[in-house]
């Protein structure tokens, strides 16, 4: 790792959608954390049960792992 975690969650957007990039690329926009848990399964991330809140596996901007405004998807 380059000292940055792989995983970035950004601030809600106005739907409620928080843009995710893994490993700097763009994987989708979460509207809720088994959205983030999903793109992890598909990248072959290991599964972040209760590490939802490790540093060195997630940056989250704008609110943490339970921060989902309501949200229109």
């Amino acid at each position: 790792m380059d000292g940055h975690p792989p995983v970035v969650v950004l601030p809600p957007e106005q739907d409620g959608g928080r843009r995710v990039t893994i490993r700097g690329e763009h994987v989708g926009t979460a509207y809720s954390l088994f959205d983030v848990l999903e793109f992890l399964h598909r990248s072959g991330l290991p599964p972040a049960d209760t590490s939802i809140d490790d540093p060195e596996l997630f940056e989250w901007r704008g609110g943490g792992p339970f921060h989902w405004p309501n949200s229109v998807k």
